[in-house]
């Protein structure tokens, strides 16, 4: 518990059980959290911690958390969602999504869809994402507009792209993403590379050593399928995580999705590196790609937070039901139900993901100093009475739709299930006349 409020905070959420995340830190029943500016000033007994201030949000009795940080998605890909479904990722990717990314993904598509899919993150307690799609500053621009915080680069991969005719090309408009964001409140510019088999040598290094100039994350998708770890073994002698190490291209601001089908020496890689790993158990699950080793990994000291992917592969973005799922998935495989507990599962949803990201020391617990990004969620459902335990309530029985109130950088953009920051009504229609058009446009093009 800490509090710092001299000064009338402008923002105080009160009556409700505060989960810090804060390692050792237990539930705080009858807590509050006091804001001012963007900034956590006061964490503790609503007794020690009420005071006046310009906004009160009452959290009715129920949970109040930091905001959840999504480590990997494709945010517009919700106007692909249900589009190519039980399919396996090669062929899902090669012969249906990126023909439809050709046909339809326009700057202003992937605007209205990244638009569209903040509105559906911030319902679900997600105020971080991690993004890795095209059109950047498109998307930096509309999750500015949301008031979503954000890590956004322009994906680089060995042939056009919607927005980008070359990796070149590609290469300058993530310079210039990270020079004009360099110091933005909300958005963390990041370099992409697609991933080691879609994107050459050459350029996987040319990718991180800008990351590397500029400090910002550096993100690639690793060892997602059995494919292409057998290729790389096949073809080069390594597996993708070696061959990654081997380029130089691996360092603490690398953020590496998947790493499904990583050995005990990648694991041991990936560690001693410092690397952040995206673990996306449903997107996973979906494709058939496997499961990740997330318990070994952990258990080896990697920095780990969970992803939803795109929602064409989940088909949402509810993280929430990607860490409740890994919390069972994991207990059923190895035959030991304690494994993968709610007390180590329930953390990687915000402190985790904000390590993986490198922001750790602005985001993921609350804690005084750190960005006001919180969430509340509620407990008066029938599925949450009673509530004996709050962190084994979070992984075991909470809904999405339990949330609430959301916060960002000390803004209300969620209250009531109402989005304050943009028109939802107008977005879903906007969404729902742009279906028909890329239905129509992909099946003229044969990617269905």
């Amino acid at each position: 518990m800490a509090t710092e409020t001299r000064l009338m905070p402008d923002l105080l959420i009160t009556n409700g059980t505060v989960l810090t995340m804060e390692p050792g830190s237990p539930p705080l029943p009858q807590g509050a959290v006091a804001v001012k500016g963007n900034t956590i000033v006061a964490v503790g007994p609503a007794a020690e911690v009420e005071v006046s201030a310009t906004t009160v949000i009452d959290a009715g009795g129920g949970l109040i958390l930091p905001g959840l940080v999504n480590t990997h998605t494709h945010l517009a890909m919700v106007l692909l969602r249900g589009l190519a479904d039980d399919l396996p990722l090669k062929e899902w990717l090669e012969h249906h999504i990126w023909p439809a990314e050709k046909a339809v993904m326009s700057q202003e598509v992937v605007r209205l869809g990244t638009l569209w899919a903040a509105v559906e993150s911030l319902k679900a307690g997600v105020t971080c994402v991690c993004d890795m799609y095209f059109h950047a500053p498109t998307v930096a621009e509309a999750l500015v507009e949301a008031g979503l915080r954000a890590v956004v680069p322009e994906s680089v991969i060995d042939f056009p792209t919607p927005s980008c005719p070359t990796p070149e090309h590609a290469l300058q408009r993530q310079r210039e993403l990270c020079w004009e964001y360099r110091q933005h409140p909300l958005i963390t510019p990041a370099v992409a590379a697609h991933a080691p088999y879609s994107v050459g040598a050459k350029n996987l290094v040319k990718a991180a050593e800008l990351a590397e100039e500029f400090d910002v994350p550096f993100l690639i998708h690793v060892a997602e399928t059995r494919w292409e770890v057998e290729s790389f073994l096949k073809e080069k002698g390594l597996s993708p995580v070696q061959y990654l190490a081997n380029l130089g291209v691996l360092s603490p601001r690398t953020v590496a999705a998947h790493c499904v089908h990583v050995s005990q020496e990648d694991i041991a890689t990936l560690a001693d590196l410092g690397v952040g790993v995206a673990t996306n158990p449903v997107s996973n699950l979906k494709l058939a790609s496997g499961v990740a080793p997330l318990p070994q990994l952990l258990a080896q000291g990697v920095k780990v937070g969970f992803g939803t992917d795109g929602a064409a592969s989940n088909n949402t973005l509810d993280l929430l039901r990607d860490a409740q799922l890994a919390a069972l998935l994991y207990k059923g495989i190895t035959g030991d139900p304690t494994c993968m507990p709610a007390p180590v599962v329930a953390p990687l949803l915000s402190r985790g993901g904000a390590d993986v990201l490198g922001l750790s020391a602005h985001i993921g617990t609350l804690s005084v100093g750190k960005r006001a990004d919180i969430i509340c969620m509620d407990l008066t459902e029938p599925h949450a009475v009673p509530t004996f335990d709050p962190m084994s309530h979070l992984i075991y029985a909470a809904r999405a739709s339990d949330v609430r109130h959301v916060v960002v950088e000390g803004k209300l953009l969620l209250r009531n299930r109402e989005v304050l920051s943009v028109d939802e009504a107008a977005l879903r229609s906007e969404v729902q006349q742009l279906a028909a058009h890329i239905r129509k446009k992909v099946q003229k093009g044969g990617a269905l």
